[in-house]
């Protein structure tokens, strides 16, 4: 039973867009693995800019200062 756990900023992504990142995720498994749709399991987490950091700075300020 494989489990994907997606971590992204929460910045907008649709709940279209998401959608199709379970599809085409469940199906990469399908394709490249052989896993069973059925049992896998896929999760988006949306993460505050505030509570994602990269080199010691975060998400927020990053983009504040266009890095």
């Amino acid at each position: 039973m494989p489990y994907v756990n997606i971590k992204i900023t929460r910045e907008g992504a649709s709940r279209e867009q998401k959608a199709r990142l379970i599809k085409n995720v469940t199906q990469l498994l399908v394709d490249e693995l052989g896993k069973n749709p059925a049992t896998t399991i896929v999760v988006i987490d949306e993460v505050e800019t505030d509570n994602w950091g990269i080199a010691g700075e975060t998400i927020t300020v990053r983009r504040k200062a266009g890095k």
